[in-house]
């Protein structure tokens, strides 16, 4: 069994049980706001997940970090399931527990998550006439844009919906075209 999909075994039940909760405090807006937050601020910290990761570290100063850092910043429900988790000592997962997180309740709202690659940085209305596009093609109530910047496109852009790719750069031209010529 490879590594990720232990830690998605593990991180499945304490997302399912995190979306339960919050739906029966009727807190789901809120603590997703809030690990998405989280998941923001554990992306940009490899410090962070280095200190959380590693087990030699008590459980009580992680405990005091985390307070240090998130207390009267998200809701209590969210703060008491980091203190959970650190007692359980599964605070090494908490990365891919709001991913499951995230995803489950994308899911549970109808919302797609499509990742737009580009080279250029889009407009407002660029990007709302996408997503206007993107809930026609997915038949979805919301989606959720992910911009990534991709120098080695030309010009034009790729979405990643799924595992669809919807290849609209000057690059993929060029490479249709080549097929192409190559082929005749």
């Amino acid at each position: 069994m490879s590594n990720q999909s232990f830690k998605e075994k593990i991180a499945i039940p304490y997302a399912e049980a995190l979306i339960y909760h919050a739906q029966s405090l009727n807190l789901l807006t809120e603590a997703t706001k809030d690990l998405s937050s989280i998941s923001t601020i554990l992306s940009e910290s490899k410090d962070l997940q280095i200190f959380l990761q590693n087990p030699l570290i008590n459980g009580s100063i992680k405990k005091e970090i985390l307070k240090q850092l998130f207390e009267n910043q998200i809701n209590n429900f969210v703060m008491n399931f980091l203190l959970i988790l650190v007692d359980r000592r599964r605070v090494s997962l908490l990365h891919s527990i709001i991913q499951k997180y995230l995803e489950l309740i994308y899911v549970l709202e109808s919302t797609t998550i499509a990742e737009l690659y580009s080279a250029i940085d889009m407009t407002e209305i660029q990007q709302e006439s996408l997503i206007q596009k993107i809930k026609l093609m997915t038949k979805s109530n919301q989606v959720k844009l992910v911009m990534r910047k991709d120098t080695d496109l030309i010009g034009g852009f790729v979405i990643k919906i799924g595992s669809k790719i919807i290849d609209a750069s000057l690059a993929g031209k060029l490479k249709r075209m080549s097929l192409y010529l190559d082929t005749n």
